[in-house]
């Protein structure tokens, strides 16, 4: 075996022997019947190139070689998948798919060609060096040339080639083109005879020979790459087998967290234009499974609040909950991957899209207008209430004039792609115009809450105030009557309040002041003097007190987590688990809080929600400290600003695009977007995400069809 793998007159023999097989085989066997259409496929695990239709035919020794090229000059691996179309579904889905199935990694790019169906696609992760437009600069200069021509080795020798030009920051030159058949793999059946005595013969012979070149081919082969045809082409196992440390285990949560809130959020965004084009019947399936998958991040936070709490657990436990995390996570995402190729299907937007822009420009306009309205809000609730007041939206105006900025950009390259029927790259266009007026929205909605939360609160606050007053007449009454030894806790707590209700009636006296905040600070005092006087009063007085604080507390809470949810949502791009741990968490006790009240438990209801109130002004001080670390001096992502390079700041900021846009982070917008990319599942916080340039826009789907970014077309 070794010695006909080292020499060089044993491989030509073998080659020559090969020739003659193949030649024999092309005489005497029928034509390939008609191949089937392929759903994504399994990669071959004897090299790089897949060939379905027999495509290559004696040219895949030239192939490899290019390959081989491209992996010793630049360390990329390319794999070329030939098959007769692409099972009804878009090249670029097909092929994200295909490479997901196959575990392609960062440095791997997939070229799939459809020769029947005369389509093509590329597929690369979304932290490829390569940039869209290197990409597609290799796909019209050397790709589509020789497809057009049937020259199916041509196209992924020039991609070969082109990727180790661009990468040089060479020029792409057309590969010589060799014309190929124009439909291999579907011809019809030839006549039998000679076959029929020849056939046995060349079996034998050449199924030896093939087992001999096959081995030693894959064996050269395997031991110049990085991924392991060994395990399928999978996930790699842990290193030697090692289970992760809980150092890494740790880490593993928190991204997966991040990346499964983040798939959560921007289905939700994509569900509700679905729902708002096509009824709420027609997309109820998916909205059941974002229900399903938000059951289990909220199960998955829960968890991560329990590790994050000052009572640590032991090494097995913690390592249990946190792969759990993980599971649930992962369980989440691979829902929502189930049916987003049938949401895709409902939305057709490469089908819908002369629609669906008249839908989003309509949307565009009626939040343009909005956004004057938005201003005056918010000058009001600064004169009538003060900067503190409306300090929870004081940016919400300009970031949302800066997503709309983006989305102007966005539906600027879309109309000239649906008046030219360019309907593949219109939808991704449209889907980025979606998303950014899906945030403005948001944020301007988030001014108009605000302003009735504020005016809600000052309604309510002289109640308050008068409530307070009778609870401390009524402590210091019980005060006078108990012995001084066991008095230090309730003293406490007079005059906590009695000084809360001196400084809140001085504020309010003086001018401009927050009433949400006033409110919050007077209930919390209240609290605690019912508390101490809980013993002292009627179960029945104690529990219409508790009710009546609690509609407070709820008041301050939802606010609380309204601000904290609105932040998080559209600055996803630069906030991590902790900050979306504490708003979760918020959540789910505001619900306890509300359930406790409906089943009359008024006063644990009121501790719900306490806690809901002070875990959601966490999770806005952590997700602003997180923001604040992402922008930096350059503005946020290096944009220089949320409001430079058409709203491109913003959008990485918001999660839009994220991880950066347009061929390694340029200034405009006008560069073009990867088609059917889904929002940057790779990359960690703080790293892949502000470094990996490349991206597109969100859409609905798990981390299975949302990592990867490509193009494509008909040739």
């Amino acid at each position: 075996m070794d010695r006909i793998q080292g020499a060089g007159p044993g491989r030509a023999l073998l080659t020559g022997l090969l020739a003659t097989l193949a030649a024999g085989c092309w005489l005497v066997l029928p034509a390939a019947v008609e191949a089937r259409a392929e759903d994504p496929v399994e990669l071959s695990r004897d090299g790089q190139i897949t060939d379905r239709v027999g495509a290559l035919r004696d040219r895949t020794d030239a192939v490899e070689d290019a390959l081989d090229r491209l992996y010793a000059e630049r360390r990329i691996q390319l794999f070329v998948v030939y098959v007769r179309d692409f099972s009804g579904r878009s090249g670029q889905t097909w092929s994200d798919d295909t490479a997901d199935r196959n575990g392609l990694g960062q440095d791997d790019v997939l070229l799939s060609v459809a020769t029947h169906a005369r389509q093509y696609a590329y597929s690369v992760d979304a932290d490829s060096r390569l940039t869209d437009e290197q990409l597609r600069e290799v796909a019209s200069a050397a790709v589509e040339p020789a497809l057009r021509e049937n020259d199916w080795a041509g196209a992924a020798i020039g991609a070969a080639d082109g990727y180790v030009s661009v990468l040089a920051g060479r020029h792409v030159t057309a590969p010589a083109i060799t014309p190929g058949p124009a439909d291999p793999g579907s011809g019809a059946s030839g006549p039998s005879g000679a076959g029929d005595f020849l056939m046995p013969v060349i079996v034998v012979v050449g199924a030896g020979a093939l087992a001999v070149f096959a081995y030693t081919r894959r064996k050269r082969r395997s031991t110049t790459r990085t991924t392991p045809a060994a395990t399928g082409w999978g996930r790699p196992a842990e290193a030697d087998g090692a289970p992760a440390s809980l150092e890494e285990l740790d880490a593993r949560a928190k991204q997966v967290l991040v990346d499964t809130d983040d798939a959560v959020r921007t289905s939700e965004e994509e569900l509700g234009f679905a729902t708002a084009q096509f009824g709420e019947e027609a997309a109820k399936p998916f909205t059941e499974a974002v229900a399903r998958a938000k059951d289990e991040l909220t199960r998955s936070f829960r968890l991560r609040q329990q590790l994050d709490d000052a009572f640590p657990e032991d090494d097995p436990t913690r390592r249990r909950m946190l792969e759990e995390i993980i599971s649930r996570c992962t369980a989440a995402d691979e829902g929502l991957d189930t049916v987003a190729a049938d949401f895709d299907r409902l939305r057709a937007l490469e089908r819908n899209a002369p629609e669906a822009l008249a839908s989003v420009e309509t949307t565009f306009r009626t939040l343009t207008g909005r956004v004057s309205g938005a201003e005056a809000e918010v000058a009001g609730m600064r004169e009538r209430y003060g900067d503190g007041a409306a300090a929870p939206v004081a940016g919400d105006v300009e970031q949302a004039k800066d997503r709309l900025a983006f989305a102007a950009s966005a539906l600027d390259q879309a109309r000239p792609a649906v008046e030219a029927a360019d309907h593949s790259r219109a939808a991704v266009y449209i889907r980025a115009a979606e998303g950014a007026v899906g945030q403005a929205g948001t944020l301007i909605d988030a001014v108009d809450r605000r302003s009735a939360e504020l005016a809600e609160a000052a309604g309510k606050l002289p109640g308050a105030l008068t409530e307070t007053e009778t609870d401390l007449a009524d402590a210091r009454g019980l005060l006078e009557g108990t012995a001084a030894t066991s008095t230090a806790g309730l003293r406490g707590r007079i005059a906590r309040a009695e000084a809360v209700l001196t400084a809140v009636r001085k504020a309010t006296a003086a001018g401009p002041y927050d009433p949400v905040d006033a409110l919050r600070r007077v209930e919390e005092a209240d609290a605690a003097l019912d508390e101490a006087l809980a013993g002292a009063r009627e179960r029945e007085e104690g529990g219409r007190r508790a009710r009546s604080l609690l509609d407070q507390a709820m008041l301050t809470a939802r606010s609380a987590i309204g601000a904290a949810a609105d932040y998080i949502t559209t600055h996803r791009g630069a906030v991590g688990a902790p900050a979306r741990t504490r708003l979760a968490e918020a959540q789910r006790r505001w619900e306890q809080a509300g359930q406790l009240a409906a089943g009359d438990d008024p006063q644990d209801a009121l501790t719900e929600a306490q806690q809901a109130d002070a875990l959601a002004r966490q999770a806005l001080d952590l997700a602003a400290q997180d923001v604040r670390g992402f922008q930096g001096p350059q503005g946020p992502g290096g944009f220089g600003g949320t409001r430079g390079g058409g709203g491109m700041g913003g959008a990485v900021l918001g999660g839009i695009i994220l991880g950066g846009l347009f061929g390694g982070g340029r200034g405009g917008y006008g560069g073009g977007l990867g088609g059917g990319y889904g929002g940057g599942r790779s990359g960690g916080f703080g790293g892949g995400r502000s470094g990996g340039f490349g991206a597109g826009p969100g859409s609905f789907g798990g981390g299975g069809t949302r990592g990867r970014r490509g193009g494509g077309g008909r040739f």
